[in-house]
């Protein structure tokens, strides 16, 4: 048997939940997820997301459902150096390594 992909998911006061149940519904269980969930209240400007995003990121795919400019920026950062796969949808995000489909 394959190994599964792990998919990190991270979210904001349960903003991916129905994706990452649909991921489980129809993903007939070739993935792990994980989900990081952030449902503190967060100051409009973040200097340092490292209170809030891990150092490191072992995923094979990343979703951002967070809703906050500043960790999808950071969070993308993360990505780009492990060269990990990020989809941010319908986030204005100025990088050339995340995914921005619309929403």
């Amino acid at each position: 048997m394959e190994d599964k992909q792990k998919i990190l998911v991270f979210q904001r006061e349960g903003s991916g939940e129905s994706k990452v149940k649909g991921i489980k519904d129809y993903g007939e269980g070739l993935f792990d997820i994980e989900v990081v969930s952030i449902d503190m209240p967060l100051p409009e400007i973040i200097d340092d997301s490292s209170e809030f995003l891990p150092a490191d990121i072992e995923a094979d795919l990343v979703l951002d459902f967070l809703n906050h400019p500043d960790l999808s920026q950071d969070l993308s950062a993360i990505c780009s150096d492990k060269k990990i796969p990020i989809i941010i949808s319908g986030k204005k995000i100025s990088d050339d390594w995340s995914l921005k489909p619309p929403t």
